[in-house]
């Protein structure tokens, strides 16, 4: 669609797919959203003593918050329809919300080679590694997940019932120092951004006692 051709360009949101073992990108590993959300939600559960506790311990952090993200994204194969893509006239939104929904699958060759290894009398299996998935929001925010709820809505189809138009609600938990390993490149993703978190919050123009109206504090 032509817009204002002074307005600025968009960043798409994305979940990106690493090798759980190299960290390298995957092939097809960018998962671009659609369209942006017009909202995102994160809830920051702190980390800190439990109540009770010795009198010590009150004001310590025992380690990063518990970090969730959550947004409702939407897919509509308007676009496509319009420049009369193939895909999008035999199949809808299918290959887009396919995309999304196998982030949460094992891939169908490990589980056969699971079962073949089960039928030949293997006694442990061990659970399958799945793709190591960063949530990027900016260049600001790279920050590595796992997706925890996931939902789709269908909301139009055509006449051979493939969707047209949906809306899909993701719930993520940021992957922390708690759940990574700082010896790999895993804990160090988290960390660079926890210390962009640091690096932004040292841009940020902090107030005075005197602004409060207070001389100094009691």
């Amino acid at each position: 669609m032509t817009s204002f051709p002074g307005s600025p360009r968009v960043l798409k949101g994305a979940i990106v797919l690493l090798d759980p073992v190299t960290f390298t990108l995957l092939p097809n590993g960018v998962i671009a959203l659609q369209y942006n959300p017009d909202s995102l939600t994160r809830t920051l559960k702190v980390k800190g003593a439990t109540e009770g506790g010795d009198r010590s311990e009150a004001m310590r952090l025992t380690g990063p918050p518990v970090e969730t993200i959550k947004l409702d994204a939407e897919i509509d194969a308007t676009d496509q329809l319009e420049i009369v893509d193939e895909t999008a006239l035999q199949y809808g939104i299918f290959p887009q919300l396919a995309a999304l929904e196998t982030l949460i699958y094992p891939p169908s060759a490990t589980l056969q080679g699971n079962f073949t290894l089960a039928q030949q009398g293997t006694m442990e299996i061990v659970p399958m590694l799945a793709p190591m998935s960063l949530f990027a929001w900016s260049a600001s925010r790279v920050v590595p997940v796992r997706i925890t709820d996931f939902s789709i809505t269908e909301e139009a189809f055509d006449p051979a019932l493939n969707p047209l138009r949906a809306k899909v609600s993701l719930g993520m938990q940021v992957l922390s120092i708690d759940d990574l390993s700082l010896a790999d490149q895993g804990g160090s993703l988290y960390m660079a951004y926890h210390r962009q978190k640091e690096s932004l919050a040292q841009m940020h123009r902090y107030g005075t006692l005197a602004s409060l109206g207070l001389k100094g504090l009691p």
